[in-house]
């Protein structure tokens, strides 16, 4: 390794220096539950030897000039201060029991119970544990009771898009110990030659380029005002300002990509993410019927913040692109911001589990023919220039206490993998709280999906409930799908 000596500082970019700011400080969650017990010799030895020791937003430390500006300090990596061991078991409370390592059972019920301890773990890390700035901004959290390991990665490093690839690239297939996990392939558009470009074919772009500038007016105009002015009607869902320092329990929901893909087949042109999209509206009115039954007025508004993926590579990115100083992947926070809404509709289930897709497929369309999310990364940009990082924070800040819920959506490895030579059986992540009182990510892995769903228990106590709202609803929009081909 060259010596440090020959490194100069790196100054921050703009997202970095947001993600650092008190009100905006998030950290990404990353949990991988092994086959096997992990060993930790191996589980350092392949840390050392990984790439992300060598990235060098991993290998250095976060200080200030003189003049109070963020800057990248290369420095030697002690992995023994990043990764921090748990001999202990710990409860569905995530408290400590007596030290075990036989507490993994194939017991459906203990294995709830298992998951549950997990999850509270992490979800007490992410309001209560920030991470130390003596050392580079990440961790490894081996919960050797449970078979688990837990990344937490800054988000000032870098996205999901790009902290998830990095983790691919020192993963190996299952399968095969030499090989890098499949990404999932992009879809290239055929060009069908032949055909003149006639004057429909003129009036069809025409047309295009008319809905994109009135969309894009439309919504980058709502989300101004939005960020500054209105927020959502209160609902028992609805957080705001301080909620992000409030206790929080985490629960999983959990659904098969074959489910979505007989849900998606049942509209012409769908996608996985209007699928999502329905289902999450369909669940959040179920819960809602729960919770506030007959108190709510039909179609009552309630918004999502969910985050765009802005590379021109869709999906988890190759490493050595996103490394490339001129690459369009390009390392680092490329993500931007739309604004969904999701429609409160009294019984969200029966024959009209289907008009839940049908709604989300509309508005996701007309979002995808406007540059919202485009704008929004831009408008952050230049907020952060033109008046610094204090009132770039801000705005987020309003923001997410302005809408409901957030929601993302990442795209795993086809194939079961290998992470310091132990089979993982499921991967799911999750960030640290912010001012509302549920937040949602969803990653695929292997013909699964499973959403982290974190919330405020003060405001929602049941997670667990809200997650099987989410599953059943798919389930209920795949039986209509299999009736509806079926006539």
């Amino acid at each position: 390794m060259a010596s440090l000596a020959n490194f100069s500082d790196e100054p921050l970019t703009p997202a970095g220096r947001l993600f650092l700011q008190p009100q905006t400080n998030v950290v990404i969650h990353c949990i991988a539950r092994g086959k096997n017990p992990f060993d930790i010799n191996t589980v350092k030895s392949a840390l050392k030897s990984s790439l992300m020791v060598q990235h060098p937003r991993f290998c250095s430390l976060l200080v200030h000039d003189r003049n109070g500006f963020e800057h990248w300090r290369r420095t030697q990596v002690d992995i023994g201060q990043h990764v921090i061991v748990i001999n202990n078991g710990l409860d569905k409370s995530g408290n400590f029991v007596e030290e075990s390592h036989g507490i993994i059972s194939t017991e459906e019920g203990e294995k709830d119970d298992d998951e549950a301890a997990v999850n509270q773990y992490v979800a007490d890390l992410s309001v209560s544990s920030p991470l130390s700035m003596d050392k580079p901004l990440w961790e490894l959290h081996v919960l050797m009771a449970h078979n688990c390991i837990v990344f937490r990665i800054h988000h000032s490093l870098g996205d999901g898009i790009s902290l998830m690839s990095m983790l691919m690239a020192s993963c190996r297939r299952a399968d095969d110990a030499d090989a890098l996990p499949k990404m999932v392939p992009d879809k290239t558009p055929e060009f069908k030659g032949g055909k003149a470009r006639d004057w429909l074919w003129l009036l069809g772009v025409a047309w295009g380029i008319l809905k994109m500038v009135w969309f894009t007016l439309v919504y980058v105009v709502e989300f101004g005002v939005r960020c500054l002015l209105v927020c959502d009607r209160k609902t028992v869902i609805t957080g705001g300002a301080g909620v992000e320092l409030w206790p929080r329990k985490l629960a999983t929901a959990r659904f098969l990509l074959e489910d979505m893909k007989v849900v998606k087949k049942a509209i012409p042109n769908t996608t996985i993410n209007d699928v999502l999209f329905g289902l999450l509206s369909s669940g959040l009115s179920r819960y809602l019927d729960h919770r506030t039954p007959d108190a709510l007025h039909e179609g009552l508004r309630m918004t999502g913040a969910a985050m765009v993926n802005l590379r021109a590579q869709t999906g988890l990115q190759d490493l050595s692109e996103l490394m490339k100083r001129n690459s369009k992947a390009r390392w680092g926070n490329k993500f931007g911001v739309i604004l969904l809404p999701v429609y409160y509709h009294k019984g969200g289930s029966g024959n009209t589990s289907l008009e839940y897709l049908k709604r989300a497929k509309v508005m996701i369309d007309r979002k995808k023919h406007s540059l919202e999310a485009h704008f929004s990364y831009k408008i952050g940009d230049l907020v952060m220039s033109l008046l610094g990082p204090k009132y770039a924070s801000l705005l987020n800040y309003r923001l997410t206490s302005n809408t409901t819920f957030t929601i993302s959506n990442m795209v795993g490895p086809l194939e079961e993998i290998t992470l310091a030579g132990n089979p993982i059986s499921s991967i799911k992540v999750n960030t640290s709280s912010i001012p509302q009182a549920i937040t949602m990510h969803m990653l695929s892995y292997a013909g699964r999906a499973e959403m982290q769903i974190l919330v405020a228990k003060d405001i929602i106590p049941d997670p667990e409930f809200l997650a099987k709202c989410f599953e059943d609803a798919l389930l209920e929009m795949k039986e209509a799908a299999i009736e509806a081909d079926k006539t």
